[in-house]
């Protein structure tokens, strides 16, 4: 954590020439260790590390991130390892103040793939790249989310990511659409792999939460080999095993059932099995061409648990599951989450004209089976596993990039940069088993896709940029970007941005940019269709209603209201001031607005009896209700970024100080009302629920702040890190759920050895074992769920770990 400002330092001012990316004249590129030198600074050589050439948010090749024009973070290889965090994004919410990653249960499908934010906004609203190239989605649309961030986004999955395949991310805080297209409105995440030959590592490590709970081991190893006279190889695996937690408390809320006083429910991390592998790889084909590729696969399971069946909410009504399950069950959820990645490209010069073609295939296939359950309507010939159906996306994408410098004698520089792109989409959903269909279906919260459900669906667009950035002399720099891309299922859209930066003396300069961005629905949003329970008061299992998710495209969905829908668009807006010395301390402020217009939401459930006769009248009999997409909420966002440091160099000793903070506020500007089938009808079912506005709006903390401190002497490093997360406020689906969460500070420390090139940390996340606030009666289902699956910082305690590196 030490080095989060020491090289988000590097991301604003400056990160190491031998970090760039394949394509810049670097070590990436001729085929140098550069993950080793990229992780170890000196402290006595902070001007170098000042000069560090970045590559996200521009497409000149030698800016220094001390001249980018918005705000870069750039983590390291070290940094990630500091955390001791088993996967990416747990690292991510350590190491980033505007970084937001909760880490939910008993909540759907992000128990197996769990949303993270960048600025408070939706998890689809940061775009993700590797190496470049934009990362696929996951295949699931997060309806059955409804406890956390993020219900209804398809975001990417940072923890499918092998961590020791990682060299740095840099993170760029400024809306990018215009330079990168759909999504990059609250930023960007690039993620650059370790590449060339003759270095490596490897690294074990265990961890546990307090009680024993949540054992998790972890081991990997990468390392990189020549291939022939002009190539290099750089391979990378990675396996993590992670045992559940349980922070329920036990059930009182049958009086005479078996379950009464006893756990009924599992709450708390998932039992986990994740198997990664990275390979990245690049040939000199002469003096001005490099073939290039690099490939990510991911596959991993997860179990967790449902709300508890007791026995007296069916012993009348099913005797077939009383004789199977005579003291209630607990039906799991067993996913297998499948990703991979494949790039492949060439690089290169003609004249003064630097080019990059590539083509890149990428998706994610998820298929869930519900385990220790029951169907109902079968009776006794229900079975109690069920294959409930299979979602998978698959996105090829084609680029070309070209760019160039003009050097303008005294009128100063130039960069030209200039592009085409292609991309088609295809999003699938297959049916269950049979026996997960018949009824209502498996007892789950998902229940199983249903034939009416399962389709194929498919769309493609093109877009063509051009990027210009200008710099008159040493003091100033401007940049202009324009993007135009057209999609098959709802038209164009252009996107621009202007930046500039002015140095009013080498240590002090301003920065600012103003941007218009957007957000393609996905085509999750669009066709997702899926069948599930809900329950009408969560203490109470007994009141209950089958919902379905209609695509918009459905009739009962246009019905209830539902239309096309239209792509998000921002209007993003910062100013910032940075202050830097070479050799001492360093500080830099952003401050920031984002406007959102036709925000993609899922709609309330819109159930009960008014619904369901008005369905009917329409010509919808037997449908109970339903929910849906909906461009429904105009937002805006403030916030600020402050960053901080100090490094100090002694006789045999050196100490970093740094710090950081977000403060972030998200308002509704408007709301859309209701269509007008939903007033024709008289119902009074507001589209956008109490709930789901403040889900938007005060969820997330609005602010997050740390200090943190590295000490080393010779063989030995010390770090420490003392983390605040401000309040957040769960708005219940009435005002007696409203909940306000307190204010918590987490310390994180560790001491490390290093013998040459082994090296032992022992360390704890959350030394105090700090919890959140535990929820009130009506948030905790009886009292079973004891606290917020909303908490920033999760709530499974203090967990300790050892890790033990080696390399080379």
């Amino acid at each position: 954590m030490d080095r989060l400002f020491a090289h988000t330092l590097c991301g604003l001012f400056g990160a190491c020439l031998t970090c760039a990316v394949p394509g810049t004249a670097t070590a990436a590129s001729t085929g140098e260790p550069e993950a080793n030198a990229a992780s170890r600074h000196p402290a006595d050589n902070r001007a170098a590390v000042l000069q560090t050439v970045v590559v996200t948010g521009t497409r000149a090749p030698d800016r220094t991130a001390a001249d980018s024009m918005a705000p870069i973070d750039v983590l390291t290889q070290e940094d990630l390892a500091t955390t001791g965090a088993p996967d990416l994004a747990q690292a991510l919410r350590i190491l980033l103040p505007a970084f937001n990653y909760p880490q939910p249960s008993i909540n759907g499908s992000t128990d197996s793939t769990q949303p993270a934010q960048l600025r408070g906004l939706s998890p689809d609203q940061v775009l993700v790249l590797v190496n470049g190239k934009r990362q696929h989605t996951t295949s699931l649309s997060m309806v059955t989310a409804p406890l956390s961030i993020g219900r209804g986004a398809s975001p990417v999955d940072l923890s499918a990511i092998p961590v020791n395949a990682i060299a740095r991310v840099e993170v760029l805080r400024d809306g990018a659409a215009a330079q990168y297209g759909s999504d990059a409105i609250a930023g960007v995440i690039n993620i650059i792999l370790n590449g060339g030959a003759g270095h490596g590592s490897a690294q074990t490590g265990l961890g546990r939460h307090d009680g024993g709970q949540g054992r998790t081991w972890h081991g990997g190893a990468d390392g990189g080999f020549a291939f022939g006279d002009a190539g290099w190889v750089h391979l990378a695996a990675n396996y993590v095993n992670q045992m559940p937690t349980q922070h329920a408390d036990v059930d009182w809320r049958y009086p005479g059932d078996p379950i009464y006083g006893k756990h009924s429910v599992r709450y708390g991390l998932p039992r986990l099995v994740a198997r990664m592998a990275a390979v990245n790889a690049q040939y000199r084909l002469g003096e001005h061409a490099t073939l290039y590729g690099f490939t990510l696969f991911n596959q991993r399971e997860t179990t967790v648990g449902e709300a508890f069946r007791a026995v007296s909410t069916y012993a009348a009504t099913s005797p077939a599951a009383v004789a199977v399950y005579p003291a209630g069950f607990l039906p799991m959820i067993h996913s297998a989450v499948r990703d991979d990645n494949e790039v492949l490209g060439l690089r290169g010069r003609v004249g003064e004209w630097h080019y990059d073609l590539s083509v890149d295939s990428g998706g994610n296939h998820w298929k869930p089976h519900t385990l220790n359950s029951f169907n109902f309507d079968l009776g006794a010939a229900s079975p109690t596993q069920f294959y409930t159906g299979t979602l998978a996306i698959r996105q090829n994408e084609y680029n070309l990039d070209v760019g160039r410098d003009f050097m303008l004698d005294d009128a100063g520089s130039l960069s030209v940069a200039w592009g085409l792109a292609s991309r088609h989409e295809d999003f699938s959903i297959k049916t269950g088993d049979w026996a997960s269909m018949v009824g209502t279906g498996a007892e789950a919260v998902g229940g199983g896709f249903l034939a009416g459900d399962a389709g194929s669906h498919a769309r493609h667009n093109r877009a063509g940029y051009m990027d210009l950035e200008y710099s008159p002399g040493r003091h100033l720099s401007a940049g202009l970007a324009v993007r135009r891309e057209r999609y098959s299922d709802f038209g164009g859209t252009t996107s621009w941005k202007l930046s500039g930066r002015y140095a009013f003396a080498p240590a002090l300069a301003v920065r600012a940019t103003a941007s218009t961005g957007f957000r393609a629905p996905s085509l999750q949003q669009e066709f997702y269709s899926s069948t599930g329970v809900v329950f009408d008061d969560p203490a109470d299992p007994k009141s209950w209603d089958v919902v379905r998710t209609f695509p918009v495209s459905d009739p009962v969905a246009v019905a209830l209201g539902a239309q096309p829908l239209q792509p998000e668009q921002s209007r993003n807006y910062s100013i910032g001031w940075v202050y830097t010395s070479a050799m001492g301390p360093y500080a830099t402020l952003d401050l920031y607005q984002i406007d959102v217009d036709d925000r993609i939401i899922l709609s309330g459930d819109l159930i009960g009896a008014p619904v369901r006769e008005y369905l009917t009248r329409v010509g919808f009999p037997g449908v109970s209700g339903g929910r849906f997409f909906t461009n429904a909420a105009n937002t805006r966002t403030r916030g600020a970024d402050l960053v901080a440091g100090w490094p100090l160099s002694f006789r045999r000793a050196t100490l970093t100080l740094t710090a950081g903070a977000n403060w972030n506020k998200t308002e509704l500007r408007s709301i859309k009302p209701n269509p007008q089938q939903l007033g024709l009808a008289g119902l009074q079912l507001p589209i956008l629920n109490r709930a789901e506005r403040g889900r938007i709006t005060r969820l997330s903390p609005r602010s997050k702040l740390f200090a943190a401190a590295r000490w080393q002497r010779g063989n030995w490093r010390v770090n420490a890190q003392a983390t605040r997360y401000g309040q957040w406020f769960w708005q219940g689906w009435t005002p007696a759920g409203d909940q306000t969460f307190g204010a918590r500070v987490l310390l994180d420390a560790s001491v490390g050895y290093a013998w040459s090139a082994v090296s032992l940390t022992l360390g704890a996340n959350n030394l105090t074992n700090v919890y959140p606030d535990r929820n009130n009666a009506v948030n905790s289902y009886g009292g079973q769920l004891v606290y917020p699956a909303s908490s920033p910082f999760g709530f499974n305690g203090r967990y300790w770990y050892a890790n033990l590196s080696y390399r080379w």
